[in-house]
Order: structure tokens, then C-alpha cells, then sequence
């Protein structure tokens, strides 16, 4: 296995009295895929939000690509990196699209180049062209988002955080807002991002993807990781609650 890109440890997380993560301990390697599943409540999207301190950790280490970024250890040296040095190496797609309804999509993906990354307009709409065509948008690239369906508008989306060239994607729950019609589309680009060796993080319902691009998959009940294992934990898990959960969903 290649070396980490992500470890989290002993991560904890309150919103006032309600301790939402319990301790959770959690490594992904580098180009490894990891779905993260489980009942609503159980903590997930949390957990996911703590990878690019969308959510930060009451406690816990953050550590992404060597850099701590969380709390820490014990004992760690003060310095830490910043989260927009973070959010630069970690892209996210969100349940809801947030796309910006003033601009079509060529324009949805390219802001982000020009603020981020400091490229001309010219520049910027060039590079959100070539991946608005990877997700099979190219002959929408002047269409606002009103003007697209759900899924084109997850698709969207997903083109505006890879332009950013990111090391790891985190998807949370990307398909939860969409027709039923309309998931097969986003799941074939998670796909096709997932083939291109992206290492990813996604927090998501959709079982039968899990059971098909999951290295590594999470089962997470009440704040905490319940069992964790390869594509083996759908048919053989080896704790009763996990089988509990995958015996009602799939």
C-alpha cells in the first residue's frame, strides 16, 4: 500500500453537549478509494468535513500528506498548515451543488482558476473547457445552471473541483439531492474519476457503487467506526451491527 494521504486520529467533535465523533481513527492511502457508510447520524459527513476543516476538531490530529493541520498530538511542534493551504490539495463535492446562479458553467468552473489560482480569463475558461468535456458537459458550457438538470449540475460541480487540481476529492453524499433518474449519471463520473487513480474519500447510500469502486470501506454507528475492510465487509462483515445495516440497504 502507498503511503498515507490522509490519517486522521483520535478525532473528536462537539457541537456544545453533543459529542457528534467519538475518537475516530482513520487512514487513506494514497490513489486508495474509501466509501464511507452508514445510518444518518452516524457521524459521517462530519468525519468528512474534518479532512478539509470545514469542520474543525474539538481534538485530534489532521494530517494530510505528512502536514498537521487538526489540533494535533501530544507532544507535536506547534506549527501547523493552514486550511487554505489544506483546501488547496483537498477538493469537495457537496450534497447540494452550490453553484453560482449568475454564471454558466463554463464560468461555474473557471472562477475558482482565476481566484485560486491566479489564471487570465482566457486561460481560466480554456482549462474549464477541457474538464467540463471530461465529465461530458462540453456542449452545455454556456447553459446557467437553471438551465441544467441535477445531475448535470453535480457534473458541473465535480469538473469545477478537479480544475483545481487536487491530490484527494472528498464526495459527501453527492447523489442525495438528485432524482433517482439522475444518480447513474454523477456515479458514472465518480467513476471516471475514480479510474484516473484520484484519491478519494466518499461518504454516500449508493451501496452497489460502494461494493464497486471501494478499496477500502467504513462502516460508521453513533460517532465511531464500527468495522472497516475491502470489498469482503458486503458479504462478510464480521460484527453483528454492520451486518445488521448492510443486510436492510442492499
Amino acid at each position: 500500500m502507498s503511503a498515507p494521504a490522509v490519517e486522521l486520529s483520535a478525532i473528536h467533535k462537539s457541537f456544545g453537549a453533543q459529542e457528534v465523533l467519538k475518537g475516530v481513527d482513520l487512514v487513506v492511502s494514497a490513489g486508495e478509494h474509501v466509501v464511507v457508510f452508514g445510518p444518518s447520524g452516524s457521524g459521517k459527513s462530519t468525519l468528512l468535513r474534518t479532512i478539509n476543516l470545514l469542520e474543525r476538531p474539538t481534538s485530534g490530529s489532521v494530517r494530510v500528506f505528512g502536514t498537521e493541520y487538526g489540533p494535533g498530538r501530544p507532544g507535536d511542534p506547534p506549527n501547523r498548515g493552514t486550511a487554505m493551504q489544506l483546501r488547496r490539495q483537498v477538493g469537495m463535492v457537496f450534497q447540494s451543488f452550490n453553484l453560482f446562479p449568475h454564471l454558466n458553467a463554463l464560468d461555474n468552473v473557471a472562477v475558482g482558476l482565476r481566484r485560486a489560482k491566479s489564471l487570465g480569463k482566457r486561460d481560466a475558461r480554456e482549462r474549464a473547457a477541457v474538464e467540463l468535456r471530461q465529465v461530458g458537459l462540453l456542449d452545455h458550457v454556456a447553459k446557467f445552471p437553471n438551465q441544467l438538470s441535477g445531475g448535470q449540475q453535480q457534473r458541473v460541480a465535480i469538473a469545477r473541483a478537479l480544475a483545481m487540481d487536487p491530490k484527494v476529492m472528498l464526495f459527501d453524499e453527492p447523489t442525495s439531492a438528485l432524482d433517482p433518474e439522475l444518480v447513474g449519471e454523477v456515479l458514472a463520473t465518480m467513476r471516471q474519476v475514480a479510474g484516473l487513480g484520484m484519491t478519494m474519500v466518499v461518504v454516500t447510500h449508493e451501496m452497489g457503487f460502494a461494493k464497486e469502486v471501494g478499496d477500502l470501506n467504513v462502516f460508521m454507528s453513533d460517532g465511531g467506526i464500527v468495522e472497516q475492510g475491502g470489498r469482503e465487509i458486503f458479504s462478510g462483515a464480521s460484527v453483528e451491527r454492520t451486518r445488521q445495516f448492510i443486510k436492510a440497504v442492499l
